[in-house]
């Protein structure tokens, strides 16, 4: 049964979480964000997002420590949009989105979003790209031995938009304009 319920994933700085928010003021849904989970974990081991996620390969309990917590926020909440990886797989009754970038845009994003300083930091664009590169690869290998699941398969998506040449603004009227074609299919 479909509630709902938006989960957004992607390429590492495709703009998730900058749509997320601008969607999430739009229809007065709630976020929840595994992402600053991980962050914050990845601090308190004293590690880049990175070497945690090298790190999370190994202790595989922390994985579905994450990925359990929104299965169940999804149980008792509705009307909120899921910003994580794994969204899609954790939550499948939501409208699924995933945003693509090209990754020489990608690093170019990331390399400049100063809220990603404390745990990401590269000296130059190119580094920030081999980087991103290394934890997509990472990411994608660690839930498929945990789940079976490959995040980069496209049909696991309702909707795909690429984010690389257009606004956040026209990337979060593409998302509504199809969710709502999507909730009249409930």
């Amino acid at each position: 049964m479909k509630k709902h319920i938006i989960s957004i994933t992607g390429d590492l700085a495709s703009g998730k979480t900058t749509v997320t928010k601008m969607i999430a003021d739009e229809l007065n849904f709630k976020i929840y964000k595994n992402g600053e989970y991980f962050r914050k974990l990845a601090l308190e081991h004293n590690m880049n997002v990175t070497e945690f996620n090298k790190y999370v390969e190994e202790h595989p309990e922390i994985d579905r420590q994450i990925e359990l917590s929104a299965t169940k926020y999804a149980e008792e909440n509705d009307n909120f949009i899921i910003d994580a990886r794994l969204g899609w797989y954790s939550v499948p009754e939501s409208f699924k989105i995933y945003l693509k970038v090209d990754i020489d845009e990608s690093a170019r994003r990331a390399f400049g979003d100063e809220s990603r300083k404390a745990t990401e930091n590269f000296a130059t664009v190119e580094e920030y790209k081999q980087d991103l590169l290394k934890r997509y690869t990472l990411e994608n290998d660690r839930y498929f031995k945990l789940y079976g699941v490959k995040k980069n398969d496209m049909n696991n998506y309702d909707l795909i938009v690429d984010t690389t040449n257009i606004t956040p603004e026209e990337v979060k009227n593409i998302i509504i304009e199809n969710y709502n074609e999507w909730l009249k299919n409930i």
